[in-house]
C-alpha cells in the first residue's frame, strides 16, 4: 500500500487539504475541535509529512546538519549539546553525521545535507582543505568550520588555542625539570594536529632544549594509536621522564602501555594529556591535562550559524576560545 497523503487525511477528517496543512504548520487560526479531528486522523493513518515539500514550500528549513569526525570520541558529547541547546532555543533541531575521518564518507554527507536543503551546516572536516564544501556553498547553505579551520573556503569558524595549550602542557613539564619530554601527535592534515606539535616545539625553543624527531610519534587519533606511540617512543628512547599525548583517546592508550611496561606514574615517567575528561580526576594517579572548553565550542558554533542565516553578507568570524591546564597527580619532578 502507497504511503497516505494529506489529501487522504483531509478526505477522512472531513476537512480541506489547506485546513490539513494549517494544523500540521501549528497554525492559530484552526478551531480547536477541527484541529483535535485531523490530529486523530493523522495518528490513525500514521501520516508522515513531507519534511523536505514542507521547507521547500516555506523557502527557510529549519533544521542544521552537524557532520563530526568520530562520535565515539568523548569530546564531542558536550560540544553537542552545546549546539542542540543553542538550536533548540531557537526553533531549530539538529541532524548528526559521523564521518569517522573518512573523506568519503564526510563528502556522501555533505551531498545529504545538500539534498535536504538544511539551513546550514556545522562541519569538523576530516581536512583542511576541504573541496567537498563547495558543494554547499554554491546551494546558499552557510558552512561553519568548527575545531579545525578549512582553509580553501572563506568560512566563519571557531577553535581552541591549541598551540597555547601545548605550550602550557609542555612548560609545565619542563619547569618539573624534564628534558627527555615525548610527544604523541595526532596526523597533521588536521588543525590540533598541527598546533599541538607547534606547541610542544615552541616550548622547548622557549626553554631551550632540542627539538628531536626521535621524541615525536604521530599516529591515528584514537586509543590504540596512543597505546602504539608511548610503545614506540620508549623504544626509541628507554629514558624518557615524560610524555604528552595530543588527544584524550590517545592519553588512554598511552597509559595502558606505560602499564604494560610496568612504569610508575609520576615516579618512573611524567603524563600530561590534552582534553580534560570527567574520568581524568578518578585515575589513580589523577591526570594533568588540558582542559578544552567543548560546551562553549559547541555553542558557539551554533550562534555562528544563526548569525551567518540571519546576515548572510556581514564579515567571516574567526573565533578562538581559550584551553586551561589543570594539574593533577600524573606529572610530578623528574627523576634523578
Amino acid at each position: 500500500m502507497s504511503s497516505p497523503t494529506s489529501r487522504d487525511v483531509a478526505e477522512r477528517a472531513g476537512v480541506s487539504i489547506a485546513t490539513v496543512s494549517r494544523v500540521l504548520n501549528a497554525s492559530p487560526h484552526v478551531r480547536p475541535g477541527v484541529r483535535r479531528q485531523v490530529l486523530r486522523v493523522v495518528k490513525q493513518l500514521n501520516y508522515q509529512p513531507n519534511r523536505t515539500a514542507q521547507r521547500l514550500r516555506a523557502k527557510q528549513s529549519k533544521v542544521i546538519g552537524l557532520i563530526i569526525s568520530d562520535i565515539q570520541n568523548p569530546f564531542f558529547t558536550s560540544v553537542v549539546r552545546g549546539i542542540e541547546d543553542v538550536a533548540y532555543a531557537h526553533g531549530y533541531s539538529l541532524v548528526l553525521c559521523n564521518s569517522d575521518e573518512d573523506t568519503e564518507k564526510e563528502k556522501l554527507y555533505i551531498a545529504v545535507m545538500r539534498a535536504e536543503a538544511v539551513a546550514g551546516v556545522i562541519l569538523t572536516s576530516t581536512t583542511e582543505s576541504n573541496p567537498h564544501v563547495a558543494d554547499l556553498l554554491a546551494h546558499h547553505i552557510p558552512v561553519i568550520a568548527m575545531d579545525r579551520r578549512i582553509k580553501n573556503h572563506k568560512l566563519d569558524s571557531v577553535c581552541v588555542s591549541n598551540a597555547q595549550g601545548a605550550f602550557a602542557a609542555v612548560s609545565h613539564l619542563i619547569e618539573l625539570g624534564h628534558r627527555r619530554i615525548g610527544f604523541i601527535g595526532m596526523p597533521l592534515t588536521r588543525t590540533p594536529g598541527k598546533e599541538r606539535l607547534a606547541g610542544y616545539e615552541n616550548a622547548l625553543r622557549e626553554y631551550g632544549l632540542p627539538r628531536s624527531r626521535q621524541l615525536i610519534c604521530l599516529a591515528n587519533a584514537k586509543q590504540q594509536g596512543g597505546h602504539n606511540a608511548a610503545l614506540e617512543l620508549l623504544k626509541r628512547q628507554p629514558n624518557l621522564t615524560a610524555l604528552f599525548a595530543a588527544n584524550n583517546l590517545m592519553t588512554l592508550g598511552a597509559l595502558d602501555a606505560l602499564c604494560e611496561r610496568a612504569l610508575k606514574i609520576p615516579d618512573d615517567i611524567s603524563v600530561v594529556g590534552f582534553d580534560d575528561m570527567p574520568w581524568a580526576a578518578l585515575l589513580h594517579p589523577s591526570l594533568t591535562a588540558v582542559a578544552q572548553p567543548t560546551y562553549e565550542l559547541g555553542q558557539k558554533a551554533a550562534e555562528l550559524l544563526l548569525a551567518r542565516l540571519q546576515n548572510p553578507d556581514k564579515p567571516t568570524a574567526n573565533v578562538q576560545l581559550a584551553t586551561t591546564l589543570i594539574v593533577r597527580g600524573s606529572s610530578g619532578k623528574a627523576r634523578e
